[in-house]
């Protein structure tokens, strides 16, 4: 039986993600593994936004806002978040707030919830995606910024993470940043799913798991794969970035088994079916969620060993270069026909992922909460 793992006890925090509730990503997950459901992790109001079309069953502890007119730059932008701003405020009781958790430093949300809760302590949670908008979009570098500065304290994954930020925002103050690993749900790590006994080693049988964009680097999976034999190709991912997709299979002449957008017991459980899990992302990864949870469930990660990556998986799996097919070609033949390799990597990624229960991202969370107010 798995443990019961207690909500950590802090002030309750007010915190949005401004995605429609559905949206794929694992930040998305990590926001619904802390925040919400009937016992959540740290108490919280929780905000998404309300999706087009039909609303979705949500969580026990969402609640969405239909606030339209999501954009990232320019006076769409400014009109979007004060929208934001002004649902929140019908939304929250102050006096129930004790803290902000400000999901990214960048996009609506943080600059709204700064806005509607002024005079709260504030927590900021660094993802990556927010390093790579601010990147590439002049109104997001500064939203990045303002929130450094009015942040109390700044909460990053990885090194990696803190080193990208501060390159960013040079004028943070580093000592405000806080480094607390995001984490896996316990009970995957005390109660995985069982691994089927495999019947033919004929062929590797590879999985990739997660968004299609350009980042994370499935082109040049697709290109460095076309060469070589003896390769099963499963993907996991939103249907419309696999339809975008078919093209580039074609050509390349990749025949992938499509899995469909997998819920999180459907996905542990394609993890059990696979040989290795291949996490080809081109620039930086927060954490790697999928990657632990899919050492949770036995299954070994082949991976580019960019920043986050590397930090969080180095020899626990097989960093690999998929830009290069000789070189992906060299490691795959290593794990279909080195004795005992693959056991190995199981039980070497399975103690890596033990490393990261979830229960003690909450934890150092909510007792960062507390020294805050």
């Amino acid at each position: 039986m798995s443990p019961v793992v207690r909500p950590a006890a802090g002030p309750l925090a007010a915190t949005f993600l401004d995605l429609p509730a559905g949206s794929p990503g694992g930040s998305v997950e990590l926001f619904l593994d802390l925040y919400t459901g009937d016992k959540p992790l740290i108490p919280a109001r929780a905000f998404m936004l309300t999706p087009a079309g039909p609303r979705p069953n949500v969580p026990a502890g969402l609640d969405l806002l239909a606030v339209s007119g999501k954009c990232l730059e320019g006076t769409g932008f400014s009109r979007y978040v004060a929208a934001l701003r002004q649902a929140l405020v019908a939304a929250i009781d102050p006096a129930q707030i004790g803290v902000l958790h400000l999901q990214h430093l960048t996009f609506g949300a943080t600059p709204a919830l700064l806005r509607a809760l002024p005079a709260h302590p504030r927590i900021a949670l660094v993802h990556g995606t927010d390093l790579l908008f601010a990147e590439a979009h002049r109104d997001q570098l500064q939203v990045l910024r303002e929130t450094a500065r009015a942040a109390d304290a700044i909460v990053v994954p990885t090194g990696a993470m803190a080193d990208h930020l501060l390159r960013l925002a040079p004028q943070a103050d580093r000592r405000k940043v806080v480094h607390i690993p995001w984490g896996i749900p316990d009970h995957l790590l005390t109660d995985p799913p069982s691994r089927p006994a495999r019947t033919s080693t004929s062929h590797l049988r590879l999985l990739y798991a997660g968004r299609l964009t350009a980042e994370k680097g499935a082109e040049h999976l697709v290109t460095s794969l076309a060469p070589i034999p003896g390769i099963e190709l499963s993907i996991a991912a939103p249907r419309s970035q696999f339809h975008a997709m078919a093209p580039l299979l074609q050509r390349a002449g990749v025949r992938a088994q499509y899995l469909g957008w997998l819920r999180r017991p459907q996905l542990w459980k394609a993890f059990t079916e696979h040989d290795a899990l291949v996490i080809p992302s081109t620039t930086l990864e927060a954490m790697g969620l999928v990657a632990l949870e899919a050492q949770a469930c036995g299954l070994p990660v082949l991976y580019q060993p960019v920043p986050g990556l590397n930090e969080v998986l180095a020899a626990s799996g097989v960093a690999t270069d998929f830009t290069h097919s000789a070189a992906l070609a060299r490691d795959l033949d290593r794990l279909r026909k080195t004795p005992g390799l693959l056991p190995a990597l199981r039980q070497a990624g399975y103690a890596n992922a033990c490393r990261y229960p979830l229960s003690t991202t909450a934890e150092a969370l909510a007792d960062l909460g507390r020294q805050l107010t």
